[in-house]
């Protein structure tokens, strides 16, 4: 008899596969370990430090070689943390504490882990598995342990969590899903899984006990579904959808090059975001318009200074160049007084979201904000650049932006190098009060994007990562889709462009509405580009405002989400 456990979709499609555990204790390995002396176990720790760090290099180099950018990024990230003098450190005090190299390791990622899942921000949340990752990598080296072996059978990856170099070093023909119990959609295992359009079911919690080793499994991702030993007529079953799966792949490749536009001529630009320049030129095979996010503080991170102007202009020209002609949105850093970036001597807060972080960082630390103002401007040259600031919440803020964009262009000017003198900018949308400003901040900018993530969190009051309160996180909640609604009609009132770059983008329901709402661009993962884009074009201008007059009618997200999904 079969068994259905229900999760949350992190990527949709119909999957099957054997099930491989990945996150199994290695307890047992190290109570069954014989350690060295102190020096003898250092100087394995010391080893496996280096063989590991080479192993990721030459997955790097692999990975940039096949055009998985968005995978090279990701363990480029891991190289640092393995090189990180705080990690590293404890690593050693710990072995000579210990005696004990692979325990040692462990327990350094362990109270590493534990100190980056006690912050606020949910980037910082999320790289806490990432160590665990790279501690267990460099434990089972010292241990002998043997990584996955991959078969002629297509495998299913599963555990609570999933280590994303495990999903980074399987090749695509052999993979089939990834199974996870913590219920986070943007880890760098789910984007890494998203970036090669793998299956993707998390949420499962404690029933991820339930999956044994070695069981076939039929893997729902529409569903958010995990059948364990499915029936022969369950499987027959899901033969249409995967058929229909394969046919829904050749038309979206079909359509990369096609406009999204309605069937009465109205087009919406499909824009991607991108944590790396690399990842501006992975988004072309699905069809993006351009970068409408470029989360610049990436560059800032897992380095022991300030990045360079210089740094900074190649990185932004790399990604200005791979658009090819279409915008490119550089936000300014959005760092929080929570993200341990030890040049910037910030004090941890209680309420970093609440706190010193972003646009407030930037206007009292002008020897961050100026290089990076300098570097976007001169990297302008290679193409069409804006700079986004976040978090902003007042015309004080956007004037003071305003003044050190025009200083950033005179020291240019004075020290005779090229700039564009035509760079846009603009500010983020994510707090209630940038909202209910906007008929007043569209004088000064040039565009608005809306970040729905912060938006919804701040106007609901509620953490979307808290479990217990995030079902009460709903971008179609109606007090969001009116603040949404007062912000295009600003900048439209304005002569201003808007666009939204917070996951609500990516949402086909959620397209059509703000299409007929006046968007003008929506930036998103770029593997979610076609599904919006098939949307749009299967339906009218016309259509889509009288959804919207019935949509803003109505007093409940579910209203509104059972609404679209009977009607579109």
């Amino acid at each position: 008899m079969s068994v259905s456990i229900q999760g949350n979709v992190a990527l949709e499609g119909i999957s099957i596969g054997k099930i491989v555990k990945v996150d199994q204790s290695l307890d047992g390995y190290v109570a069954s370990y014989t350690p060295g002396t102190a020096e003898e176990e250092l100087a394995k720790l010391e080893a496996a430090l280096e063989a590991i760090s080479a192993e990721i290099d030459e997955s790097v180099e692999k990975m940039r070689a096949a055009g998985q950018d968005e995978q090279a990024d990701i363990m480029e990230a891991h190289s640092f943390l393995l090189m990180d003098p705080m990690f590293t450190d404890m690593m050693n005090d710990k072995a000579r504490e210990l005696a004990n190299a692979p325990a040692a390791v462990l327990a350094a990622a362990n109270e590493t882990a534990e100190i980056l899942a006690n912050m606020e921000d949910e980037y910082m949340r999320e790289r806490s598995q990432d160590v665990h990752d790279i501690g267990r990598r460099v434990a089972r080296f010292v241990l002998g342990v043997k990584g996955i072996e991959v078969g002629d059978e297509p495998i299913i990856l599963c555990g609570h969590e999933v280590e994303p170099s495990v999903i980074a070093n399987i090749p695509d023909d052999k993979l089939a899903g990834v199974i996870m119990g913590q219920g986070s959609t943007t880890c760098h295992a789910v984007i890494i899984a998203k970036s090669r359009a793998i299956t993707t079911i998390v949420g499962l919690e404690e029933r991820i006990g339930d999956i044994p080793d070695g069981a076939k499994v039929l893997m729902d991702g529409n569903a958010g579904m995990v059948i364990v030993e499915p029936t022969q007529d369950e499987l027959s079953s899901y033969e249409k959808q995967m058929a229909e799966q394969q046919a829904e792949m050749k038309r979206y490749e079909a359509m990369r090059d096609l406009p999204a536009e309605t069937t009465d001529g109205k087009v919406v630009q499909l824009t991607a975001n991108i944590g790396l320049p690399d990842d501006a030129e992975a988004a072309i095979k699905y069809g993006n318009q351009g970068v409408g996010l470029f989360r610049s503080e990436f560059i800032f991170m897992g380095r022991d200074k300030i990045p360079s102007e210089e740094l900074q202009y190649e990185n932004y020209k790399k990604a200005i160049l791979a658009c090819k002609g279409e915008l490119c949105v550089i936000r300014t850093m959005d760092i929080g007084g929570d993200k341990p970036l030890p040049y910037l001597n910030i004090a941890p807060e209680d309420n970093p979201f609440l706190g010193y972080r972003a646009v407030r960082i930037s206007l009292e630390r002008p020897e961050l904000f100026m290089p990076q103002l300098r570097a976007i401007l001169r990297a302008g040259v290679f193409g069409k650049a804006a700079i986004m600031v976040p978090m902003v919440i007042s015309v004080d803020e956007v004037k003071s932006i305003l003044a050190m964009v025009d200083k950033a262009k005179a020291e240019l000017e004075t020290e005779g190098k090229e700039y564009a003198k035509d760079v846009q900018v603009g500010i983020m949308v994510e707090t209630p009060a940038a909202a209910v400003m906007t008929p007043v901040l569209a004088k000064y900018v040039d565009f608005f994007s809306i970040g729905t993530n912060d938006l919804v969190q701040y106007t609901l009051a509620v953490d979307r990562i808290n479990p217990q309160v995030s079902k009460l996180y709903d971008h179609f909640h109606p007090a969001v889709l009116q603040l949404i609604q007062r912000t295009i009609q600003a900048g439209c009132n304005n002569g201003k462009w808007v666009g939204m770059c917070g996951e609500m983008a990516s949402d086909p329901y959620a397209a059509v509405i703000l299409m007929a709402m006046g968007i003008t661009e929506l930036s998103m993962s770029a593997p979610s580009i076609p599904k919006v884009k098939e949307k749009i074009r299967s339906v009218s201008l016309k259509e889509a405002k009288d959804h919207l007059a019935k949509v803003m009618e109505l007093e409940t997200g579910a209203e509104v989400r059972e609404y679209l999904r009977k009607n579109l």
